[in-house]
C-alpha cells in the first residue's frame, strides 16, 4: 500500500480506502455484519486504514453501526473514520435534508454512538446546497466541536452536480478536505476543485472512481440495473453514452494484460492533487482488487 498525507490535517491515508454507500443496502444487496467484517478486515490485510460511511448510508445509521460494530472489536487506532452530516434516511434514494446546527448536533451525537468512537477523524458537509454551505451558525457550531474533541478534521463532500463555490471557499469555513467524485468518465474537478485544493493545501478524497462500477469492465453497452440497484436512477441515455465509452477505452486506452479496474483506479491515484480514493465494494475480493491500484502509480 502507498500513503499520502491528507492536506493540512497531517493524518497519513492510505490511497485507497474504503466507500461504505453499499453497506446501507442501496446497492442492491443487505450486508450482514459478517460480511462487513470480512471486507475490511480484508482492507486492512491490504494495507488500507480509511474508511468513508455517512450518517444517510440506510436507515438509523446502518453502515454506521456496521462499522461501529467491527470497530469496537478491532484497534479502532489503526482507521481513520471519515463520515458526513446533512441528511436523514427516508427510504430507498430518498432523503431529507437538515444543515441547521440543531440539526447537525443530533447527527453528530447519533453518529459517535453508531460509529462507537469517541471522536470523528474527518466530519464532513454532505452534498448540501450553497445556501445550505453558508451558514455561519453551522461552521461556528462545528469548530466547538472540535474545540471538544468529537470532531477532529472538517472537510466538504460536494454533490455530484458540483459546486465551484464550495470548493473555492472551503478553506474560509475550516474546512482541509474536498470530497468530490472524479474518474476517467468525468473529469471537471480537474478545473473545477483540484486548482482550489492546491492554493489552499486541502486533502482530496475521490469518490466514484470506477464511475458505479461502470469502469469496472463488468457492463457491457444494453446492460440493465435491478430496482433496487442505485445504478436503476441514472439517466438511461447517459448511462448509454458512458457504457459506449467504457468499451471505447477497454479497446484502446486499457493496456493489454491490465483489468479496466486497475487501470481506471491508478488512472486517478496519477493526479498528484488527489490523496486517496474510496471506492465502493461488495465483497473481500474486490477490497483486494481495489488496493492492487497502489502498486499502478509512481
Amino acid at each position: 500500500m502507498r500513503f499520502r498525507v491528507l492536506g493540512k490535517t497531517g493524518l497519513r491515508v492510505s490511497v485507497v480506502g474504503i466507500g461504505t454507500w453499499q453497506f446501507g443496502g442501496e446497492w442492491g444487496k443487505d450486508f450482514s455484519q459478517a460480511e462487513v467484517d470480512a471486507i475490511l478486515d480484508a482492507g486492512s490485510e491490504c494495507g488500507i486504514n480509511l474508511i468513508d460511511t455517512a450518517e444517510c448510508y440506510g436507515p438509523d445509521h446502518l453502515s454506521e453501526r456496521l462499522i461501529g460494530d467491527y470497530l469496537s472489536r478491532r484497534d479502532r487506532s489503526k482507521w481513520i473514520v471519515a463520515t458526513k452530516f446533512g441528511h436523514h434516511f427516508k427510504s430507498f434514494m430518498n432523503r431529507d435534508d437538515n444543515f441547521s446546527a440543531a440539526g447537525v448536533q443530533q447527527q453528530l451525537e447519533a453518529s459517535l454512538k453508531a460509529l462507537r468512537v469517541e471522536a470523528i477523524d474527518v466530519y464532513q458537509f454532505h452534498s448540501g446546497s450553497d445556501a445550505a454551505f453558508q451558514s455561519e451558525k453551522l461552521w461556528r457550531f462545528l469548530a466547538e466541536q472540535k474545540k471538544t474533541g468529537k470532531i477532529r478534521h472538517l472537510g466538504i463532500s460536494i454533490m455530484q452536480k458540483g459546486s465551484e463555490f464550495q470548493g473555492k471557499e472551503a478553506a474560509t469555513v475550516g474546512a482541509e478536505v474536498l470530497q468530490v467524485v472524479y474518474n476517467r468518465l468525468d473529469q471537471r474537478p480537474e478545473k473545477m476543485y483540484f486548482p482550489h485544493a492546491r492554493e489552499n493545501k486541502l486533502g482530496v478524497l475521490v469518490r466514484v472512481p470506477l464511475a458505479s462500477g461502470l469502469l469496472s469492465g463488468k457492463y457491457k453497452p444494453g446492460t440493465t440495473f435491478a430496482s433496487n440497484d442505485v445504478r436503476s436512477k441514472m439517466d438511461s441515455e447517459k448511462l448509454k453514452r458512458d457504457l459506449e465509452e467504457v468499451d471505447r477505452l477497454r479497446r484502446y486506452e486499457v493496456p493489454s494484460g491490465v483489468s479496466m479496474a486497475k487501470w481506471a483506479t491508478a488512472w486517478c491515484l496519477k493526479n498528484r492533487a488527489v490523496t486517496a480514493l474510496i471506492p465502493g465494494c461488495k465483497s473481500a475480493e474486490q477490497v483486494k482488487a481495489n488496493a492492487k491500484a497502489a502498486y499502478f502509480i509512481d
